[in-house]
């Protein structure tokens, strides 16, 4: 017992003394469980924390590029973890997922131990598992202030393919209630959440609505042209400019089972059969979809089968600096994202926003808190609703003067509400630095 006694107090010694000698209070570390250039919030905190004398230190996986602002920053640090091994066709799913956190405990608890010890840690939720569980053990041990942002619920996201009932599901949720409640503070991404977090689980959070970053603004036409030269040569899409040009639509994509492109699949099958009737005077069009994702090649599968003569769709995984160009070049965004708990928004729709480009967004619980249908943009239920937009945007395209004014009227509503008047940065500073300044 003595020994024990002993053994123990030197290690409390130990780490008291690695604490003061390493611990930094400008020092923050962010976290996310996933591919970091597939993070563009997690990656705008860490260049706001940059900027306001942070030494950053962010961790992730490796995969799409990081944004060059992260790259090139030298007060970031890029700390990349090691993805497990693809045994999913090997073992049953409870095994293979089993194996799956093991691996990520021990390799996430190894990446968080050898380097800086931070004075804060925000972590991206989800995956809560293991990422909760581990980042508050690390806190506690570090003496580190822990913070959740809440992009979306972890439980709810499984439960799409695994079923409400399922043990992992419930595990999920049960860390998120339990940890959640530990964390020095929680930030998330709408009202809707913020009110659902206190009313269920009696987690306070602070809404911080994502923005888009500087990268997201209109572009000239000559711009425009000169991305569309790229376009072709680079990705092999050529899109014309002549005055009876192609429709061109764009929507970004995780290819995941929260968004079902079986709608966007039948809404330009519609489009199609009407450029085959010759109504409506309708152009020609050109559909992109950026990511990459599961799903991916079932939905190109059944596209394949189609042999369209006036639908093009294409997919493309494009260079970070290509992405804000695509959108502000395009005539119309779709965004199908629904939401697994009906309470976070995409932020695929505010880096079109920031790209002046009018949308047409699939509507779930709380869309309103950023598309207001007929205000700044279009909101459809099914299908149906989508292939009638799509019809009535590009009806007498591009001569259309009753579109030009509501293209005009979406623009100037974009973002006009108080929520959305600042910048990423304006707003981060609003409601993110004072939790460090206290």
């Amino acid at each position: 017992m003595f020994t024990l006694l002993l053994i123990l107090l030197l290690i409390f010694i130990v780490r008291k003394f690695c604490l003061k000698k390493f611990k930094s209070d400008k020092n923050v570390c962010v976290l996310v469980l996933g591919d970091i250039g597939r993070s563009p919030r997690m990656q705008y905190h860490a260049v706001s924390f940059a900027r306001e004398g942070f030494t950053v230190d962010i961790v992730g996986y490796p995969g799409s590029s990081p944004m060059k602002e992260i790259v090139e920053n030298p007060r970031i640090q890029i700390h990349y973890l090691r993805p497990p091994s693809e045994l999913r066709n090997k073992l049953p799913f409870f095994l293979c997922y089993v194996i799956k956190v093991m691996w990520q405990t021990a390799d996430l608890l190894w990446s968080l131990l050898s380097k800086r010890i931070p004075d804060t840690l925000i972590m991206q939720n989800p995956p809560a598992i293991p990422t909760i569980p581990v980042c508050w053990f690390y806190c506690v041990l570090m003496e580190t202030q822990f913070i959740i942002d809440w992009h979306n619920y972890a439980y709810s996201l499984m439960a799409l393919s695994l079923g409400k009932d399922h043990i992992v599901v419930k595990v999920a949720r049960a860390i998120e209630v339990t940890f959640g409640r530990r964390a020095t503070n929680n930030f998330c991404v709408t009202k809707a959440m913020k009110e659902d977090l206190e009313k269920r689980w009696a987690i306070h959070a602070k809404v911080l609505y994502d923005r888009p970053a500087d990268d997201f603004h209109l572009i000239t036409v000559e711009e425009k042209n000169e991305f569309l030269c790229k376009l072709a040569e680079k990705y092999a899409l050529s899109i014309s400019d002549s005055p009876r040009r192609s429709g061109f639509i764009v929507s970004s994509t995780s290819w995941t089972e929260d968004e079902d492109f079986s709608v966007l699949l039948n809404a330009l099958q519609e489009y199609e059969s009407a450029c085959e009737n010759e109504e409506l005077n309708l152009p020609d069009l050109i559909c992109v979809i950026t990511g990459k994702g599961p799903l991916r090649d079932f939905y190109m599968a059944i596209v394949d089968l189609k042999k369209w003569k006036h639908v093009q769709v294409r997919t493309l995984w494009l260079e970070n600096e290509d992405y804000p160009k695509i959108l502000a070049t395009a005539d119309l965004g779709v965004c199908l994202h629904t939401s697994s708990s009906g309470l976070d928004l995409p932020m695929k729709v505010v880096d079109m926003f920031g790209c002046g480009l009018p949308v047409c967004a699939y509507n779930f619980n709380c869309l309103s808190e950023l598309v207001r249908h007929n205000e700044n943009g279009l909101v459809f239920a099914d299908e149906n609703e989508l292939a009638q937009q799509l019809k009535m945007w590009f009806q007498d395209f591009p001569n259309n003067s009753a579109q030009q004014d509501l293209r005009e009227k979406f623009q100037e509503n974009m973002f006009t509400s108080q929520i959305y008047r600042n910048g990423w940065h304006g707003n981060w500073k609003l409601n993110v630095l004072p939790c460090f300044q206290q």
